[in-house]
């Protein structure tokens, strides 16, 4: 059997232990969470959110800073093969903030099974501000907080 063939086959294994991707979106307000949320997902529609007893709870999008519940799972229904978890955001710079991110982290980073697992972390960085990394930002990239997850960061530019 070709190696292409055995690999798709340990990718679809994966898939089936795995069940969905599940992302912590980390950015300030306006960073453009939600928008890369929504490319990643290829829709335009908005998310669906569960709380952690599975309540469905209401989401809108803010340019305000707002407060997050980094437990509750985003969905997007028109692809539901990723679960995102929107941190409340580094911007205050608050030690309780950057404790509830690493705590996340670590917590998910222990979960028995795969689906439980944070399979990555994202960063959105706004470039159109004066300051575009804040000393609570940095602290994230310089000590090991991912606990072994892959961090991608996008950066936002607006007019």
């Amino acid at each position: 059997m070709p190696r292409v063939n055995k690999d798709i086959e340990e990718l679809i294994k994966l898939k089936e232990k795995c069940g969905r991707f599940r992302v912590l979106v980390i950015g300030r307000a306006n960073a453009g969470k939600t928008t890369i949320c929504q490319k990643m997902c290829n829709t335009t529609q908005a998310a669906v959110a569960r709380d952690a007893r599975g309540k469905m709870v209401e989401v809108s999008p803010s340019n305000e800073r707002g407060l997050h519940d980094i437990n509750m799972e985003i969905i997007y229904p028109d692809n539901p093969g990723f679960i995102f978890h929107d941190s409340c955001g580094l911007e205050a710079g608050s030690e309780a903030e950057k404790a509830t991110i690493f705590e996340f982290v670590r917590s998910r980073s222990k979960a028995r099974n795969l689906r439980d697992q944070l399979h990555c972390i994202w960063f959105c960085i706004p470039m159109n501000d004066a300051r575009p990394w804040i000393e609570a930002e940095k602290s994230f990239f310089s000590q090991d907080r991912s606990k072994g997850r892959p961090v991608f960061s996008h950066k936002e530019l607006h007019s």
